[in-house]
């Protein structure tokens, strides 16, 4: 073997690593990002079409109820580092399927005849879970740490207890929905500047 053939060995010099897999990660987890941000747009409507008045009506401005574990993401996100803005991106990712989860069950109470919106719920907590892996891959192949999950059942128990009664309940849920939405996003938005050809 050439001493040429001989730099893909992994003692080699970093600088040199297998970029094209690289590229490719990055590349096929902004795709799934992107797909997610539009899908989680379709769910934000879908879940405000079926909670009533006074949601969707011009105007409406509902509390905005703290969701235990998991916040928007901070002003100064654009500014930090891509690790960790990555790093943020995957805790909140981790964070969401449970609370999506939460928002499944309130809603087959509540709108038990709206089965698309209820797959939507089911489907978003997955497609985050998925997701939030895939930031994670990225994260190892750039040879970042990733930390470990937050207390899912904990935050999920949390937010449960915050929506008791009707209207908590429809808040908590346009509340995760939307958190959900700007997590895609802002993830979309990471992986973007990463991607070769894309934003610097």
């Amino acid at each position: 073997m050439s001493r040429r053939e001989g730099s893909l060995d992994p003692q080699a010099d970093s600088s040199v690593s297998p970029l094209p897999h690289l590229e490719a990660k990055i590349r096929q987890t902004h795709s799934l990002a992107r797909l997610l941000t539009k899908y989680a747009e379709q769910l934000l409507q879908e879940y405000v079409q079926h909670q009533g008045d006074p949601f969707g009506l011009p105007g409406f401005s509902p509390p905005r109820l703290p969701v235990a574990g998991l916040s928007a993401p901070a002003a100064g996100h654009a500014g930090l580092p891509a690790p960790e803005r990555l790093r943020l991106d995957a805790a909140a990712l981790t964070a969401l399927p449970p609370l999506l989860d939460v928002v499944r069950r309130h809603q087959a109470e509540l709108n038990p005849r709206a089965p698309r919106l209820l797959r939507r719920l089911e489907d978003a907590a997955r497609q985050a879970r998925a997701l939030g892996a895939a930031v994670e891959a990225v994260l190892a192949a750039l040879g970042a740490e990733t930390r470990g999950p937050p207390a899912e059942p904990a935050a999920a128990a949390s937010a449960a207890a915050t929506a008791a009664g009707v209207f908590p309940a429809k808040v908590l849920g346009l509340r995760v929905c939307g958190l959900y939405r700007e997590w895609v996003s802002r993830t979309e938005g990471d992986l973007g500047q990463l991607v070769p050809g894309g934003p610097a």
